[in-house]
């Protein structure tokens, strides 16, 4: 539901509206690097916090408070309005808006005699942030960071925004405390008919009785899904353009499913495209968190773990679908990225890094042409060509590397061998990086989310069930332990943050519907059933304290965390999953290793519930899609048994066949579907449906012809 405007709102919004920005517009930086400041007038209450985006507010003249019950008693006692602000460290509009206004002397005093100013990382406390946005949302029509969400002592949300100019900021804040000095009854209907619409907002109805799920719907799903792409430059038809990568992992197994050549077509472009564009760091591996335009070419340069672990997957995947080499060079290039710059020594993956440095977006990134000369002498006539040093890389009067011609057509356009080609590019990369290792570096997020963390866990997996290279498989095995030892409690649950030593933050679903997925991807590709039975524990645990029976889905929060003016319940897909949509794959999963019945259960409901709306937007529910497929089409449960049990898991792993699941042992297991299966000096395999398997086969080829 939308809530009632009163007329004064009204005039507001009208003031108000040139100084939003579009959600998809948002630009992101770096925190300020707090060792530059040698002396602070100013110290707030952020001073302790383990957040580095709070740290960087903590010497702003404005009086911050955490989130917390402090900052609303003071707000409650001095009957003062409530200024939550939400960012976080790589938002370049967030950092902006800190300049003009957070560290102004005159708008800081403003701010602090008339409200309660609260600083949240939208990261540590996405609870907090999908309330407030879903605020801003229903008022603008439109979201974005820095969210500027004003509230009544209470909490409940009475206007909001994104980024202000000091000016509209300052005007701003004038009107908002006169409205409430001189009209609070008003303002508090308004508040309370907004809280009911963010209270309704993705409340969904459970549905009852039988649901078919049936072909016909997913490809009214895709179908639809097909008008909005991009055909020249792959993605979707509009900018900026986000690597979607659970969209392609959707349309991937889709295809797998009808043999729809043009959907590959597609998808082999968008990869294509975006490995070769700008979005993608053509030095260091990993890819930048979205491209400002059409062609892949001018990124936002943050890059943020979640889309590298997730896209780390996809190309594995991809590569596993196609052969295609330049799929390989990303996953390899993107996890070297990762662990030279984004791993901790306890095997945390840290949260991200910023697209500024010097105070200019992209400055560590791009290149002039004079510096690549000096830097490649005789090698800079290859690189101007393979790396597009011309009109087509040129941005604000430097280069943006990037390619646009095959290995073929440059290595033949210079007289050269592939092979020759292909040596001579990684001796100019290493070069490259070695002198950008010089520079002056983008800020670190150097937090560690267990949700984030599980993610990118997963993405060494899947690299390693693809590519069999034990490198990956440690730094997997790694990454489950710190989560499992640093992040888990005494009673079961998990934190979801974790920084210089402390682990701290109730978590929240993301966090264990993202870790159980991992674990049991981690079994697969180990065949150690601890990893199963953690992630069942995971699931119990979630069950326990997430469930909600009325509607058959799960909440955000704990039902032992301190109650927000909302309880949401996270459903559509976006750039990351959402947590019901990944929680239910999990649970479905874990129904057929254990025979769980009540695991099978809830997942089915899960997905009945969300079943209706798929057609209407494939690319906000393709992770439901990839859950749906286990119901449409043929998904099977491959058991291996025997000695080389390893050995024909790295066969299959040959072969893209995405509607499996494995399950394997050595010895005697009392995982259902291994009970009774193991023969005595054989290594076996079974072909299974529902339970019910096929004959016994011996060869990886057998068995694939029983997955036709």
């Amino acid at each position: 539901m939308k809530p009632k405007f009163h007329s004064f709102f009204f005039l507001l919004l009208i003031f108000c509206s040139c100084s939003v920005q579009d959600t998809n517009s948002q630009n992101n930086e770096n925190s300020t690097d707090m060792s530059t400041h040698s002396e602070h007038k100013h110290t707030n209450q952020l001073i302790n916090a383990t957040s580095p985006y709070l740290l960087q507010h903590a010497h702003n003249p404005v009086d911050w408070y955490p989130w917390g019950e402090e900052a609303f008693e003071k707000a409650k006692q001095e009957d003062k309005l409530v200024l939550i602000s939400i960012g976080y460290s790589a938002c370049h509009w967030c950092h902006v808006m800190e300049r003009e206004s957070f560290e102004n002397e005159e708008i800081a005093a403003l701010m602090n005699e008339k409200f309660v100013c609260i600083k949240v990382d939208r990261e540590e406390r996405p609870d907090v942030d999908q309330i407030y946005m879903t605020a801003v949302q229903l008022m603008q029509q439109r979201g974005g960071w820095p969210l500027n969400c004003f509230t009544l002592p209470d909490g409940r949300p009475m206007y909001g925004g994104t980024y202000f100019p000091p000016d509209s900021w300052k005007d701003l804040l004038n009107q908002l405390h006169n409205v409430y000095e001189t009209d609070s009854m008003k303002v508090i209907e308004y508040a309370d008919n907004l809280t009911n619409g963010i209270q309704q907002s993705e409340l969904l109805p459970k549905v009852e009785g039988e649901v078919a799920f049936e072909p016909s719907q997913l490809a009214n799903m895709v179908d639809q899904w097909k008008s909005g792409f991009d055909n020249k430059e792959g993605g979707p038809n509009r900018a900026p353009k986000f690597p979607l990568p659970n969209n392609y992992q959707f349309l991937l197994e889709y295809y797998h499913h009808t043999k729809d050549e043009q959907l590959l077509e597609h998808i082999e472009l968008t990869l294509d495209k975006m490995a070769y564009g700008g979005i993608y760091d053509q030095v260091g591996g990993g890819f930048a968190r979205y491209s400002t335009d059409v062609l892949w070419k001018v990124p936002h340069f943050e890059k943020m773990l979640y889309d590298n672990a997730q896209l780390v997957s996809l190309y594995a995947e991809a590569y596993q679908a196609t052969g295609k080499m330049l799929y390989k060079q990303v996953v390899y290039e993107t996890l070297e990225y990762i662990a030279r710059e984004m791993t901790a020594k306890e095997g945390a993956f840290y949260s991200a890094l910023d697209a500024d440095s010097e105070g200019e977006e992209g400055k560590f990134y791009v290149w002039s042409e004079e510096e690549l000369k000096t830097l490649l002498g005789d090698d800079f006539e290859v690189t101007k060509d393979y790396y597009n040093v011309n009109a087509k890389g040129k941005w604000e009067g430097h280069y943006i590397l990037l390619r646009k011609d095959s290995n073929e057509e440059v290595a033949q356009k210079h007289g050269l061998t592939t092979d020759e080609l292909a040596q001579k590019i990684t001796s100019i990369k290493a070069t490259l990086l070695k002198a950008r290792e010089s520079r002056i570096r983008p800020g670190l997020d150097d937090k560690s989310l267990t949700s984030w963390n599980a993610l990118m866990l997963k993405g060494y997996v899947d690299a390693y069930q693809v590519f069999d290279e034990q490198a990956f498989l440690d730094a997997a095995e790694k990454s489950a332990q710190f989560i499992l030892h640093q992040q888990r409690r005494t009673d079961g649950g998990l934190n979801h943050s974790y920084k210089a030593g402390k682990s701290t933050i109730n978590g929240y679903l993301e966090d264990y519907c993202f870790t159980i997925e991992a674990l049991i991807a981690l079994y697969e590709a180990t065949f150690d059933e601890k990893w199963l039975y953690e992630a069942k524990q995971l699931a119990d645990y979630t069950i326990d304290h997430f469930y909600d029976e009325a509607t058959g889905l799960f909440y955000f929060t704990s039902d032992v965390d301190p109650p927000l003016i909302a309880r949401k319940t996270e459903v559509s897909d976006n750039v990351i999953p959402a947590s019901n949509s990944s929680m239910a794959k999990g649970l479905s999963l874990l129904g057929h290793y254990f025979d769980n019945e009540r695991y099978n259960a809830i997942a089915q409901q899960m997905l009945k519930n969300i079943y209706q709306y798929m057609p209407n937007y494939g690319s906000g529910y393709s992770n439901w899609g990839l859950l749906a497929m286990q119901y449409t089409y043929p998904f099977y449960e491959v058991a291996i048994t025997g000695k080389e049990v390893h050995d024909r898991r790295k066969e299959l792993n040959a072969y893209y066949v995405p509607n499996k699941m494995l399950i394997g042992s050595i010895k005697e297991s009392k995982l259902p579907l291994l009970e009774m299966k193991l023969m005595k000096g054989q290594t076996t395999i079974y072909v299974c449906q529902n339970k019910v398997c096929q004959l016994p086969v011996t060869a990886i080829s057998e068995a694939l012809k029983q997955m036709k």
